[in-house]
C-alpha cells in the first residue's frame, strides 16, 4: 500500500510552534495549493492543507518559515478523529510531512546562497550531510 503526498504551496502564516508534555517538537502550518485547472468563471481555486511537522523537522521549520514562504512538502495524508467542544466527534485530514523543501529565499536572508534547501527528519545531524573533498584532483571522478 503506499499513501505518499507531494505539495507545492506558499504558507498562509506564521508556522504555530509546540511541543508535547514528553517534549517532542511538533510544528503546524497550512498551506495554499492552487489548483491545475479553473473553474468556470475562468479563476483558479486553491485548497489550504495542513500540514504537520515533528522533531528536528518541526524546530527548523518554525525557525526558518514565515507566512508567504513557498515550500514543497513530501510526505503522508492522515486522517484523525476528535470531539469538539460540544462533544461532536469531527475528522481532520493534515500532511504529516517527512521532508520539506524551501523553495525561495526568506526576505530577512537575502544575502543566503540561491539555491533550495531541503530538510527532513531523517537528516543525521539535523541540517544536511556534510561532504568533504580533497585537495588531489585525481580523485574527482570527472
Amino acid at each position: 500500500m503506499l499513501n505518499k503526498i507531494i505539495l507545492i504551496g506558499r504558507l498562509t502564516r506564521d508556522p504555530e510552534p509546540r511541543y508535547t508534555t514528553s517534549g517532542v517538537a511538533v510544528t503546524k502550518f497550512t498551506l495554499a495549493v492552487d489548483r491545475p485547472f479553473a473553474n468556470r468563471q475562468g479563476e483558479r481555486e486553491t485548497d489550504f492543507i495542513d500540514v504537520v511537522t515533528w522533531q528536528k523537522l518541526a524546530e527548523i521549520c518554525a525557525n526558518n518559515l514565515s507566512k508567504g514562504r513557498l515550500v514543497a512538502v513530501e510526505g503522508r495524508l492522515q486522517i484523525r478523529s476528535y470531539d469538539d467542544n460540544q462533544g461532536i466527534r469531527r475528522k481532520a485530514a493534515e500532511v504529516v510531512a517527512d521532508n520539506v523543501r524551501f523553495l525561495d529565499r526568506a526576505k530577512e536572508r537575502a544575502d543566503a546562497p540561491a539555491g533550495q534547501e531541503s530538510y527532513s527528519n531523517a537528516d543525521a545531524g539535523g541540517f544536511a550531510s556534510e561532504i568533504s573533498f580533497s585537495d588531489d584532483a585525481d580523485d574527482v571522478p570527472f
